[in-house]
């Protein structure tokens, strides 16, 4: 009965770390592009700064086989491109605006923002 309640003591804890206390690994573009693996369900790295103003270019490299990391799509810009398995498709964004711009797969299952500033 210990064994029971140890386990579900920690499967909430990690429930809780997952939802509540996980930090997604962000970076800052400098020299005007950035590469982004996409594997294992998420993007990495899935915060990404930008500065507003000038245009970026977003390199994904795709290494998950899953069907939802297919594509890519960024709503707001009216963005949709397909990944192909293992190698590097480029996204070249204009100049944006400052806020936050919203990417994910079409399932919303790998998610990202770029925050402009």
């Amino acid at each position: 009965m210990m064994i029971i309640n140890l386990f579900g003591f920690l499967l909430i804890a990690l429930i809780i770390w997952w939802f509540w206390l996980y930090k997604p690994k962000q970076t800052t573009v400098n020299n005007h592009e950035l590469l982004i693996e996409v594997q294992n369900g998420v993007y990495s790295p899935s915060v990404i700064q930008v500065p507003a103003n000038q245009p970026v270019t977003l390199k994904f490299l795709r290494k998950d086989e899953s069907p939802c990391a297919e594509t890519l799509l960024l709503p707001a810009l009216e963005i949709s491109k397909q990944l192909s398995l293992n190698t590097v498709t480029q996204v070249t964004l204009p100049s944006l605006s400052p806020g936050e711009y919203q990417f994910h797969c079409q399932m919303q299952m790998y998610r990202g923002v770029l925050k402009v500033v």
